[in-house]
């Protein structure tokens, strides 16, 4: 028996408080090339982390249609907005995708005059690998002609949400041109998995990690790819060729937990929870849009229990692995500390809030 729909709503509820509360102790200096202090923790920073957690908070508003999330999401927007945007790279255009999807909905003319510019300063100014590809130029580091398998979450998301709601139809074709040059480059043929990145100096891929966080960005991508922007057929057809192939494998790699260990082929590496969310949410989703079989469905719940089960009375979200650069090999991705984060937060609302699609099914109480 799974949770029900009580349980998971007052988790959804806790994951707000967590959320809101997360706070930078320290613990981390990781400065940022201008000189400024990087803070990837703190509710109140423009960041990735960040970003992707006010999308999932977003996602919650559009799902219960709570005032106060709106509120909420709205002042932190004019607040960062107000006190000027940082420089432009992969990572601080996450914040964009939540602020296009609620312009896309609300329709306020206050934000699209800060999408419009921000979206024709990605075409123009991010750096580009050869054939197109986003560098993964971040905010404390230039990772020139690298290709990570996160930039697609952070930036062709957005590109596709904000070119679908404003009818700028060269945006979403250009997030269809990062999702098909970055498969090509970080999609295993042999197992469907994705590698964490790749290299045109020496082209390779690293370490060859086969990461869990960053295969959930892609389990939980695509399907929201598909949602945000209407997509050419062959495009279409063939993301969603590279989804079941690579949930195929993942399916095979669950432990007995419900969770995925942070290498995913490494049962020796620790259980990691943002991961098991965004693949959880992933899987749930894709069997209610008819993509997958009742077996993404029995796994993708057996992910949110496990998720629900690290949700503590303050709402944080545990066993999170910090932000993770890219590793040489794979022994960095078994020591990245674990450390409560937005995006943790985030993937877990977005687990939840899809799992309350889910239950009251086959006997479940609702």
């Amino acid at each position: 028996m799974g949770p029900n729909g009580r349980e998971i709503r007052d988790g959804l509820n806790r994951l707000v408080a967590g959320t809101t509360g997360l706070k930078h102790d320290g613990r981390f200096h990781e400065p940022n090339l201008d000189g400024t202090a990087g803070d990837y923790i703190s509710f109140d920073s423009w960041e990735w982390p960040q970003g992707v957690g006010l999308y999932g908070l977003i996602k919650l508003w559009l799902f219960t249609d709570r005032d106060d999330l709106r509120q909420l999401v709205e002042d932190w927007y004019t607040r960062r907005i107000d006190a000027g945007l940082p420089q432009i790279n992969v990572n601080t255009t996450a914040p964009m995708l939540g602020l296009s999807v609620l312009w896309a909905k609300t329709r306020d003319p206050r934000w699209q005059p800060v999408l419009d510019d921000w979206a024709n300063r990605v075409i123009a100014e991010l750096g580009r690998t050869p054939e197109g590809g986003f560098e993964h130029h971040v905010s404390d580091k230039v990772n020139h002609d690298e290709l990570w398998d996160d930039t697609l979450y952070m930036v062709a998301l957005f590109l596709a949400s904000y070119g679908q709601a404003s009818g700028r139809r060269e945006l979403v074709d250009e997030a269809s041109r990062q999702f098909l040059v970055h498969t090509r480059y970080l999609a295993d043929p042999q197992t469907g998995l994705w590698f964490h990145g790749w290299t045109f100096d020496g082209r390779h891929n690293f370490a060859r990690a086969r990461w869990a966080r960053g295969n959930a960005w892609i389990t939980a991508g695509l399907l929201d790819l598909f949602d945000l922007a209407d997509l050419a057929i062959p495009v279409k057809d063939f993301l969603q060729g590279v989804l079941v192939a690579q949930v195929d494998t993942l399916l095979s790699l669950q432990a007995p937990s419900g969770a995925w260990n942070t290498l995913l082929d490494d049962p020796t590496s620790y259980e990691e929870i943002s991961a098991t969310a965004g693949i959880g949410y992933g899987l749930l989703k894709g069997y209610r849009l008819g993509l997958g079989t009742p077996a993404w469905r029995d796994a993708g719940l057996k992910a949110l229990q496990v998720v629900m089960d690290n949700i503590d009375e303050t709402g944080t979200v545990g066993n999170v692995s910090y932000g993770t650069r890219m590793g040489h090999d794979l022994q960095f991705y078994k020591d990245i500390p674990i450390q409560p984060t937005g995006y943790g937060q985030a993937l877990a609302i977005l687990c939840l809030s899809e799992g309350l699609e889910h239950v009251g099914q086959e006997g479940q109480p609702a």
